[in-house]
């Protein structure tokens, strides 16, 4: 698109507009906290209360805005599903059941689409909770509970454009999701089971143990000599040995970097044993842990190798490659 030169002095800035938009947002969610009322409670307790699922619908860009809620209550255990208000009235209206709540989402609450299809919710007999930006509107009077989305101007120059009421909409819906995640008891376990893919699925479930067993299990005893530590160390490729008893059970550590330290100083000597250069408090991590905190342990002490052990006995090491490998860093 070409900007007129000659009228560009009279465009308000980029800036500006950015920052006018940001502020008018920033003031359509926090109005809402005056809306956070006994109708807001009553709508999480019914929806929490329900044998069904949560229907939210919506029509134009409220449409959108309810099937993000819906993703959003169905990873955080809320059960829910998405259903278009003018494809309800041709033929979607199935999708509602018998114990489900309705929610319909819209700015004027007068929609064409809307008009018809709360009659249909009504004859059903399900529970309807309207979230609306006019509570005078026809769906806030035929609705059991209303949520208040009101706002006191879009962000558009021309006041037409939902940007302010669909702001106020998404965290409306925010804000019911995590009263239902705490009124559940909903936990990172939970969370975990509904993440199984990606990073943070990851994050939730990948452990240590998942991580160590596939490595190679450098040892050695403590009167092992530094010829046999450095075969182990480069035999097994993870830049360290652990040192440990005939019970196995971890006396210390030997990196690489112990034996570079040990050149720099000259003190090299055919008598060296393990027990002379092993670091005898190295940091060590349960099998159990989550492989997160594995990662958080090694930057914390600026460390590249961690020992894996249960009740003091050696079990294996987790590289810091490990998990670059499967995506923390």
């Amino acid at each position: 698109m070409q900007i007129n030169r000659k009228t560009k002095r009279m465009q308000p800035s980029i800036r500006q507009a950015a920052l006018r938009t940001i502020e008018m947002e920033a003031q359509s969610i926090q109005g809402l906290t005056a809306f956070i009322n006994e109708d807001f409670e009553r709508a999480i307790y019914t929806i929490a209360n329900s044998k069904g699922r949560l229907v939210i619908s919506g029509v134009g860009k409220s449409a959108v805005i309810a099937q993000k809620i819906v993703a959003t209550l169905n990873s955080t255990g809320t059960p829910s599903i998405f259903m278009h208000a003018a494809d309800a009235i041709h033929g979607d209206l199935g999708i509602v059941q018998q114990e489900d709540t309705v929610l319909i989402i819209s700015k004027s609450g007068n929609s064409p689409e809307i008009e018809v299809l709360v009659p249909l919710i009504k004859n059903f007999g399900n529970v309807l909770i309207a979230m609306v930006g006019n509570i005078e509107s026809y769906l806030a009077r035929q609705s059991n509970i209303v949520l208040n989305t009101t706002v006191q101007q879009e962000a558009c120059p021309n006041n037409l454009a939902p940007t302010t009421s669909t702001t106020a909409q998404l965290a409306m819906g925010d804000a019911i999701a995590v009263c239902l995640m705490e009124l559940k008891g909903f936990n990172s376990d939970d969370f975990a089971k509904f993440h199984p893919g990606g990073m943070l699925g990851k994050k939730l479930y990948l452990r240590v143990s998942d991580i160590y067993e596939h490595n190679e299990k450098p040892v050695v005893s403590p009167d092992q000599t530094l010829k046999d530590i450095i075969i182990e160390i480069t035999r097994k490729r993870l830049g360290a040995t652990a040192v440990v008893d005939e019970k196995e059970i971890l006396q210390g550590i030997i990196t690489d970097g112990d034996l570079r330290r040990m050149l720099e100083k000259n003190h090299v000597s055919e008598n060296i044993q393990a027990k002379n250069i092993m670091t005898s408090d190295p940091k060590t991590i349960d099998p159990d842990e989550l492989a997160v905190n594995a990662l958080d342990v090694m930057r914390k002490h600026e460390i590249t190798q961690i020992i894996v052990v249960r009740k003091g006995k050696y079990l294996g090491i987790v590289h810091l490659h490990d998990l670059l490998k499967e995506g923390f860093i």
